[in-house]
């Protein structure tokens, strides 16, 4: 069984399915051709193999075959359900060699094994938590309440060029009212390397949110094609803007934001259940210099684990 490792950041991802579990090899034994496997059963508690006598059922190859991407479920099942068995058989005979090596005993190994196995409990305690809020009428709903009827967002595609002095900052708004290439001088001097080198100073279409206020302020004042008079300033240096087009973003259809609106719930859920969690216990935090409670240590229920957004 594969475990997800716990983290509270990481819960609206895990619940997602994307991290809780890895996907099957399946090159550890070839599989029978497809048209000499035998029809698959669907009794789940039908036994399609045993290691040493323990069994491997039908519901454990399910259970596996869920592990697997969407693409891999695509393929026949005659084709799957051997390859799955040989795994599963695997898995069984390592386990039973690790036993019989002691690993199981070992401090270092049983440590693993209780992590693990609290992972597990904590990420079943999350999702039965979490997923009876992630219906479609909740995804309907959150999406009427946060895009339906909201002003349309204007957003700008711009490119710059950042410096950092002011006087460079002019000398390079001098140079493209010369006819200097935008791009290449971006290129050249920006020391935003990063959409300097691939984008010629490109930074792509933005939100007024997206970007810091000095930044945005200037550049949604600007009309197309209009670039910097005089620098803008900004705590990283000192900016020449070029706005190469405006445009107003329409309100998302629910298809479209349909995981987004999945995984903010996720989040919203994960996070209450955080704190119904931490309601219940006692929870003292001390000193690691000196062992003494802290003084400022939260009411019990009042700390979480997960900082609020």
């Amino acid at each position: 069984m594969r475990f997800i490792p716990y983290a509270f950041g990481l819960a609206a991802t895990a619940l997602l399915g994307s991290s809780m579990l890895c996907a099957p090899s399946f090159a550890a034994a070839p599989a029978p051709a497809a048209s000499t496997a035998p029809a698959q059963p669907t009794d789940p508690n039908t036994v399609v193999a045993t290691v040493n006598g323990e069994k491997i059922t039908v519901a454990d190859v399910q259970n596996a075959m869920g592990t697997m991407p969407p693409q891999m479920r695509q393929l026949p099942p005659t084709l799957i359900y051997p390859m799955l068995i040989n795994q599963l058989a695997d898995q069984k005979a390592i386990l039973i060699a690790a036993e019989k090596e002691g690993l199981n005993k070992k401090p270092d190994t049983q440590k693993l094994m209780k992590t693990a196995a609290d992972n597990a409990l904590q990420n079943a305690w999350l999702s039965q938590q979490v997923m009876p809020h992630l219906s479609d009428d909740s995804i309907k709903q959150y999406y009427n309440e946060n895009y339906v009827g909201k002003p349309a967002e204007q957003e700008v595609h711009a490119r710059h060029i950042l410096v950092k002095t002011e006087a460079e900052a002019n000398d390079v708004i001098k140079k493209l009212q010369g006819g200097a290439d935008f791009g290449k001088l971006a290129a050249e001097v920006s020391t935003d390397k990063g959409s300097a080198a691939q984008n010629g100073g490109d930074l792509g279409w933005f939100k007024k949110g997206d970007m810091i206020p000095a930044f945005s302020d200037a550049a949604f004042a600007m009309k197309k094609g209009e670039i910097s008079t005089k620098p803008v300033q900004s705590q990283y240096g000192y900016h020449v803007i070029q706005v190469l087009d405006t445009r107003t973003d329409p309100t998302p259809t629910l298809d479209a934001v349909h995981d987004k609106v999945r995984q903010a719930l996720i989040q919203k859920y994960v996070r209450e259940a955080v704190e119904k969690a931490a309601a219940g216990v006692k929870i003292v935090r001390f000193d690691p210099t000196t062992g003494k409670p802290l003084p400022d240590a939260p009411a019990a229920g009042a700390g979480s684990a997960a900082p609020k957004k």
